[in-house]
C-alpha cells in the first residue's frame, strides 16, 4: 500500500513539472506578442516564468562568439548570452545565462566574480581613413578637396582639381601626340584657382580684333624652312621663360618677353636685357589689375609711353607676391625719351635704363604671315584659350583632347592666356602623318613643359593660337 502511494505521488510531481515547462515555453512566444501589441498586462508573470525556468534551454546554444545569441534576463534587468564564447570565461561568468553551463556544457555553475564579466565593445566616435582613426571635427585635405569628420561621417567638398591622376593616366595611355605630368606646383589647386591665378590675360578688346592685320602673301608656306626657332637664329638674344607663379599676369610676362627679344634683335645685340614684368604689374595700373589680370593692349601702350627697366633692375616680387606700389618713375629728356629718376628697386643693380617700343600691330592668321614676321623681326605675342588639360602638358605636340571619358561640366571650360611664339617645326607622327606645330614660350617656369616651352598644333587655329597674334617695332 505504501509503495503504491509513493508511486502515485511521484507521477503527480512529474506531471506538474511537465506542465510548468510547457507554460514557460509558451510564454516566450507570448512575450513577443505582447511587446508587438503593446499589451503589458501580463508581462510581469511572463518575466517571472522566464526567471524561474530555462534560458539557453529555450534559446539554444550558439557556436563561437555571437553577440546576438541572447535571452532577456529579467531578474537582473539585463541580457544574458548562450554563445560558446562564454566557455572562454570561468564557469559562472555573470554575462552568461544561468543555465548556460548545465545546458550547453553539462557543468555546474559557480558564483560569478568581477573579473569574469565580459565588457561590451565600446562604440568609437570619429572617422577612419586607411584604418587610421580621426576624432570628431578632424579635417584633412585630399588634393584640392577637404573633408571634415561630422557625426562619425566624412563631409567632403567636391571641387574639380587642377591635377587629376585619372586624367593624366588617360592622356598618357592614349595616342594623342603629347604626354601629361603631375606638377607639384599645381597639386592642391582646383580648376577655378588654376584659371584665376595662372593665366590673367583679358580677352582681346574689340579695337584689337577690328585692327586690320598685316598680310603679306608674297612667300608661300612651302618656301620657309621646315624647322625654325628664334634662339638658333639669334643665339643669346632670346630670353627664356620666367615663372609668374600664382600671379595672374601673363599679360605682363608675355609682353615684356616679346619686347626684350625684339630690342635685342633690332639693336643687333647691343641691348640684351630681359625686361621687367614686375614693372608692368606694379606701375601699369590704368584699367589693369596686376596679379588679378590685365590687357595686352594696355601693356603695349604703357611700354610705348613710359617704357620698362630691366628685369635685373626691377626683379619679380622683390617685395611680396602681390606688391602693387610702383617703385619706378621717369621723365622725358630733351630728345623725347624716357629717363628714370629713381634708382632700381634692386639696389645692387646700377643701371635703370628705360626701354620703349611702339604700339602693337596685328599679324594675319595665315601661317606664312606669322612665320615671315617671326623670321624677319623676332618672336610674336599670341592670345590662346587654355583648357584644363593644358596645365598638365609635359611634352609632344599639344592639342586639346575632346574625347576623354569621365567628362564633367567644366571639362571644356576655357580662359584666355598670352604667350610668346618663337618658331615652328614639322614632324611625322606614329602613323607617318605630317604634323605641323608652333614652338612657344609659357610663363610657368622651366620645370613646366619642355623646359618652359611647349609645342602646339599649327595651321588649324588650335585653341585660337592663330586668331590674335601681335608684334611691335621696338626702338632704342
Amino acid at each position: 500500500m505504501w509503495l503504491n502511494t509513493h508511486s502515485l505521488i511521484s507521477c503527480c510531481f512529474a506531471i506538474l513539472f511537465c506542465m510548468e515547462e510547457l507554460v514557460a515555453s509558451q510564454n516566450v512566444f507570448r512575450l513577443k506578442d505582447y511587446s508587438a501589441s503593446g499589451d503589458y498586462s501580463r508581462k510581469g508573470k511572463v518575466k517571472r516564468a522566464l526567471h524561474r525556468r530555462s534560458y539557453c534551454g529555450l534559446r539554444g546554444c550558439c557556436p563561437g562568439r555571437d553577440d546576438g545569441c541572447t535571452v532577456p534576463y529579467f531578474a537582473r534587468n539585463a541580457t544574458c548570452y548562450c554563445d560558446s564564447f562564454c566557455s572562454s570565461d570561468p564557469v559562472g561568468s555573470i554575462d552568461c545565462c544561468p543555465d548556460f553551463w548545465t545546458v550547453c556544457h553539462q557543468q555546474s555553475p559557480q558564483p560569478p566574480t568581477p573579473e569574469n564579466i565580459r565588457t561590451p565593445p565600446s562604440l568609437q566616435v570619429g572617422c577612419f581613413t586607411d584604418e587610421q582613426h580621426h576624432g570628431e571635427g578632424a579635417i584633412f585635405k585630399d588634393n584640392c578637396n577637404s573633408c571634415k569628420c561630422v557625426n562619425s561621417h566624412w563631409k567632403c567638398s567636391s571641387e574639380i582639381c587642377l591635377v587629376r591622376p585619372s586624367l593624366i593616366k588617360q592622356i598618357n595611355d592614349g595616342n594623342y601626340g603629347w604626354k601629361a605630368h603631375n606638377y607639384s606646383q599645381f597639386w592642391g589647386m582646383n580648376l577655378k584657382e588654376g584659371y584665376n591665378s595662372r593665366l590673367g590675360t583679358f580677352p582681346p578688346p574689340a579695337a584689337l580684333l577690328d585692327m586690320k592685320p598685316v598680310t603679306e602673301n608674297i612667300i608661300a608656306e612651302d618656301d620657309f624652312p621646315e624647322f625654325f626657332v628664334a634662339w638658333h637664329e639669334w643665339p643669346g638674344w632670346i630670353h627664356d621663360p620666367l615663372d609668374q607663379r600664382n600671379c595672374a599676369a601673363s599679360w605682363a610676362f608675355s609682353t615684356a618677353s616679346v619686347a626684350a627679344d625684339r630690342i635685342a634683335i633690332h639693336s643687333k645685340g647691343r641691348f640684351t636685357d630681359n625686361l621687367s614684368p614686375q614693372h608692368l604689374i606694379s606701375c601699369d595700373t590704368r584699367n589693369q589689375y596686376g596679379c588679378k589680370g590685365g590687357s595686352i593692349t594696355g601693356a603695349w601702350s604703357y611700354l610705348k609711353k613710359y617704357g620698362l627697366v630691366s628685369h635685373a633692375c626691377y626683379p619679380l616680387f622683390w617685395n611680396n607676391l602681390h606688391q602693387t606700389s610702383c617703385e619706378m618713375s621717369s621723365v622725358f629728356d630733351a630728345e623725347g625719351k624716357r629717363q628714370a629718376i629713381q634708382p632700381c628697386p634692386n639696389r645692387w643693380e646700377p643701371s635703370n635704363h628705360i626701354y620703349q617700343c611702339g604700339l602693337p600691330y596685328r599679324i594675319s592668321s595665315q601661317d606664312a604671315d606669322i612665320m615671315k614676321e617671326i623670321k624677319e623681326n623676332g618672336p610674336v605675342q599670341a592670345v590662346m584659350q587654355v583648357y584644363d588639360d593644358f596645365f598638365l602638358y609635359k611634352s609632344g605636340i599639344y592639342k586639346h583632347i575632346w574625347s576623354l571619358e569621365g567628362k564633367t561640366q567644366n571639362r571644356h571650360q576655357k580662359k584666355p592666356h598670352s604667350i610668346k611664339i618663337v618658331g615652328w617645326g614639322t614632324l611625322r607622327d606614329a602613323e607617318g602623318q605630317r604634323q605641323k606645330f608652333w614652338i612657344a614660350a609659357n610663363s610657368w617656369g622651366n620645370s613646366w613643359g619642355e623646359n618652359g616651352y611647349f609645342r602646339i598644333l599649327r595651321g588649324q587655329n588650335e585653341c585660337d593660337i592663330e586668331k590674335t597674334v601681335i608684334a611691335s617695332k621696338c626702338y632704342l
